[in-house]
């Protein structure tokens, strides 16, 4: 293969990037960037080096970061390299060695790029593609992942997908190229190099011509997954209302969707669901209100004819206090007004209490309600737990859980939106401004 020739032939089909362009190189020392390099000098394209040095071999890491130093000083190119203690910022955040390495070397390389505005070239090749795509494979990934690497990705290029490790190797070779063996690499702890080291050598054993077959099976499904998203985002179009913070999909529509597990985890894998958990949200289309099931960020509720999808509710234990002097104060909901007035005649709108200014008592408190809260609803000369009140209104969970009550010398005189204290109600036709009018005016959505 002439390497030079089907690199720029690569870069052109994949509309990649262009000799007008600032590139940036990640270089590790390694063959592969080594020969990246290599061929954006000979192609004349204007590129940087970017070293990350992860302290993570000793001596060894010291070597790579000064080999690229030099070699970068041979290419007469500029050159950054950025020190990082890894190991410290995966114990930090809870997190292993490689996802630490990768989240602190993107993290810089957007900086590098935002400063020098160019695009970032990495080097994986063919290989890395197959790896990429057996292991998708045997993770579940679906059709999705079986597409493998793309050339270009959001901020990222890989000029290189279309070379072989051999490919790359033999131009090494050829253009007496010296670069760094990184010893992590021969050792199989790490998924990646079993599937390079143990398991595609042994199918090559059995298929001579499976890294052949699997980077053109690539291309295919790369072309098959364009048609599956398209199919995929005009079936979620015609079934996923959002309304305000919510996504509310139709049960009975839902149930007669083809391939409705695929189409279903489609959906809930973008609110933080595992494919294991598409069975169990397939049940509650036939269970009962009130049903759910959760992931680490969001809520699917069965409510009635509706499954909604709702962020999980955090916990607001907050209080916002009204003082008798203010006529207003902000709190989740939106804004609270209080005013004093004579009453002619109720109004039935639910965002707005009409209560006895005889029997209140400041500070006013707003507040989320909690478990054991009580009221005397209007009309009602008993008292009635909040949660007794929530079924009786047949509130969703999502309604309950984003409830408020107003609370006066530890009794609760209106809950928002929904009904004052009978308690508290007040006299109309008073001659004096004995009636406190509170009022909700809600937030913008």
């Amino acid at each position: 293969m002439n390497l030079q020739a089907s690199f720029k032939s690569f870069i052109n089909k994949n509309h990649l990037f262009s000799t007008k362009d600032r590139l940036l190189v990640a270089v590790s020392g390694g063959v592969d960037s080594i020969v990246l390099c290599h061929l954006c000098k000979a192609a004349g394209f204007d590129f940087s080096i970017a070293h990350c040095n992860f302290q993570l071999r000793n001596e060894e890491s010291e070597g790579d970061a000064t080999f690229v130093a030099t070699f970068a000083a041979q290419l007469n190119v500029p050159f950054f390299i950025k020190k990082f203690d890894t190991e410290k910022y995966a114990a930090d955040n809870k997190v292993s060695i490689q996802v630490a390495a990768r989240e602190l070397r993107y993290s810089w390389f957007a900086e590098l790029m935002k400063e020098s505005d160019s695009k970032l070239l990495t080097a994986h090749h063919a290989d890395d593609n197959i790896e990429t795509i057996l292991m998708n494979f045997f993770k579940g990934s679906g059709i999705n992942g079986l597409k493998g690497i793309l050339p270009k990705h959001q901020h990222i290029i890989r000029p290189l997908l279309f070379a072989t490790k051999e490919d790359i190797l033999a131009y090494a070779e050829e253009n007496n190229l010296a670069y760094r063996e990184d010893s992590s690499n021969a050792s199989d702890k790490y998924t990646r190099n079993y599937f390079r080291n143990q398991l595609i050598p042994g199918l090559q054993q059995i298929f001579p011509q499976v890294k052949e077959n699997l980077m053109n099976n690539a291309i295919r499904f790369r072309e098959i997954n364009t048609i599956y998203e398209s199919a995929i985002s005009a079936t979620k179009k015609s079934l996923i209302t959002k309304v305000g913070k919510e996504w509310h999909i139709p049960v009975l529509k839902l149930a007669k969707t083809p391939a409705l597990h695929t189409v279903l985890y489609e959906i809930v894998k973008d609110f933080s669901f595992s494919a294991a958990q598409t069975e169990d949200i397939i049940k509650l289309l036939e269970s009962e209100s009130g049903k759910y099931v959760q992931s680490s960020a969001h809520r699917i509720l069965r409510n009635r004819k509706w499954l909604i999808i709702s962020p999980l509710a955090e916990m607001d234990h907050t209080i916002y206090l009204l003082e008798q002097k203010d006529d207003s104060v902000f709190f989740p909901l939106g804004k609270l007004e209080k005013k004093n007035i004579a009453l002619e005649k109720i109004n039935p709108d639910v965002s707005m209490a009409q209560l006895s200014a005889r029997n209140i008592v400041y500070p006013l408190i707003i507040r989320k309600w909690k478990q054991g809260d009580y009221f005397y609803p209007l009309g009602m000369q008993k008292k009635k737990k909040l949660s007794r009140f929530f079924i009786d209104q047949k509130l969703s969970l999502n309604q309950k859980e984003n409830t408020w009550v107003v609370e006066s010398d530890k009794r609760i005189i209106w809950i928002v939106n929904h009904r004052i204290d009978n308690r508290f109600k007040a006299d109309i036709n008073s001659q004096t401004a004995d009636t406190l009018v509170l009022r909700l005016v809600p937030s913008s959505p």
